[in-house]
């Protein structure tokens, strides 16, 4: 068996990540959210787009202050709102009202916010002294015009797509979302819109939903070709067609070692480059990982697709996504480093936790915070093929090999899911 670490390095390796260029479309900035860039953007402007003040109160020199024997200004008899410039400049011992984002008039270089200030008549008297440069926005003092703005491999979210409608964009280029095929295999299987009553020892595919909805949760397309039985001849012909029409292939069931398990075999006789067959980790050890020629040519130079078969237990199924697929997808949709690997944090469980300790253990339950402290609430069953017990589950505890036992108060890694 490969280690988790080894299979990770494996299978990134074999992710060659989509060409700007090829594999890219422009869309509307209103469509965009969630979608990779592919490109940098840079600022048009400088912004701020000019001095302007970060409060309502008034804008005064600085300098005059020094020369008061008490705080107290003239205050001009114009006002700058938000979205007014004025032509005025201010003379020495003036100050003039301005409200948050009015731009600072002339000779201006600081403001002093209302709260600050009493107003008599015609002058203005300051109960502290403000610092210099106070509450005022410069010109450029958060991006400058002609900077990268937002990244290439950038995941747009609200705070992107805000940034860029200021920046006036109207339009971006982002990655196209990658196609994933998923083929569930087994004869015990029926399909949740089958017309056929069920029959004692089947089940319902199930993973054909829980991995359509994985994939559309990292913003790649989901494309389900059904369950077929344990069939090589059938298996073979809906393969080459997952093959022949998406980016990543995933399977589920007829990995392992049984009598009716097909995978490797027909990958084999398709001229498939198998690099992974059993992994060191529960659940989910036996894993596939092959790439293939998707016109089944191995002499043809093209990109190769990649192949994923995990189990069909749905626990070891997810666990399979979450730990090595969603990275391979996040590489190759252009994703900048940080989303190709899991995200970990420390965690104190709330029950004892037990692993045999042979392979590296995944524990589902739910991630909450107590006080500021990430609290880790196991759930009560964790067989693989208990999809039931992972209702309501966000994270998975990982207890390493050799590592057979963490009591309840004591620290555990997390992997959020």
């Amino acid at each position: 068996m490969l280690s988790v670490a080894e299979t990770e390095k494996i299978i990134l390796d074999l992710v060659k990540p989509f060409d700007p260029e090829i594999d890219s479309e422009i869309l509307p900035l209103s469509q965009a959210i969630t979608r990779i860039l592919a490109e940098d953007i840079n600022s048009t402007m400088d912004f701020p787009h000019w001095d302007n003040s970060a409060m309502d109160g008034y804008a005064l020199r600085y300098a005059d202050l020094a020369d008061l024997s008490e705080l107290k200004l003239v205050i001009a008899s114009e006002e700058i709102p938000a979205g007014t410039a004025i032509a005025k400049s201010l003379r020495q011992g003036e100050c003039i009202r301005i409200f948050t984002g009015g731009m600072l008039p002339h000779g201006a270089d600081t403001v002093i916010m209302q709260e600050d200030t009493e107003r008599t008549d015609n002058f203005l008297q300051l109960k502290v002294k403000p610092i210099q440069g106070e509450y005022v926005r410069r010109k450029g003092e958060f991006i400058q015009a002609g900077t990268t703005l937002v990244k290439a491999g950038t995941k747009l979210s609200a705070t992107e797509v805000g940034a860029l409608a200021s920046a006036r964009c109207q339009t971006v280029k982002v990655y196209r979302q990658p196609k994933i095929a998923i083929i569930s295999t087994g004869n015990e299987l029926l399909s949740l819109d089958s017309s056929q009553p069920m029959q004692v020892g089947q089940i319902i595919d199930s993973n054909l939903y829980a991995l359509s909805a994985l994939i559309d949760q990292v913003g790649a397309i989901a494309m389900p070709f059904g369950s077929v039985g344990d069939d090589p001849s059938k298996l073979r012909k809906i393969m080459q067609q997952a093959i022949a029409s998406a980016d990543i292939v995933i399977s589920t069931g007829g990995v392992s070692v049984g009598d009716y398990d097909y995978v490797d075999q027909i990958l084999g006789k398709m001229g498939a480059d198998i690099y992974v067959q059993s992994v060191a980790i529960k659940p989910g050890k036996p894993l596939t990982v092959a790439s293939i020629s998707p016109s089944l040519n191995v002499n043809k130079s093209e990109d190769k697709v990649l192949y994923f078969g995990i189990p069909g237990n749905p626990m070891s199924a997810m666990t399979s996504f979450w730990r090595f697929i969603r990275g391979a997808i996040a590489k190759l949709n252009g994703s900048n480093q940080t989303y190709w690997y899991p995200q970990f944090i420390k965690a104190v469980t709330m029950k004892d936790l037990h692993s045999q300790g042979r392979r590296e253990t995944y524990l589902w339950g739910d991630l909450t915070y107590q006080k500021g402290q990430p609290i880790f609430q196991p759930v009560q069953n964790y067989s693989s093929g208990n999809l039931i017990s992972a209702i309501g589950s966000n994270a998975l505890a990982v207890m390493h090999i050799n590592q057979t036992y963490v009591p309840m108060g004591d620290a555990v890694m997390i992997m959020l899911v």
